[in-house]
């Protein structure tokens, strides 16, 4: 898979709640890391995305925001 996106990270699924119109997929990036993507409900169908899948978050944003304390 080619992609003009930089920011990939590789993961594995370990749920999906997938309700009437989005999904939400929760991926462990490293332990304890963790990042949820709101996909479509389409997308998990279509992309068969069940836990346990080792995917690629890919993340394309115009903004990042940093907080520090």
């Amino acid at each position: 898979m080619k992609m003009s996106a930089r920011n990939m990270l590789n993961g594995k699924v370990e749920g999906v709640t997938v309700g009437k119109v989005m999904a939400s997929v929760k991926i462990r990036i490293e332990d304890p890391n963790m990042i949820t993507a709101i996909i479509t409900q389409e997308s998990v169908n279509e992309l068969d995305i069940k836990e346990g899948d080792v995917v690629k978050a890919i993340i394309k944003s115009t903004e990042v925001m940093i907080g520090k304390e």
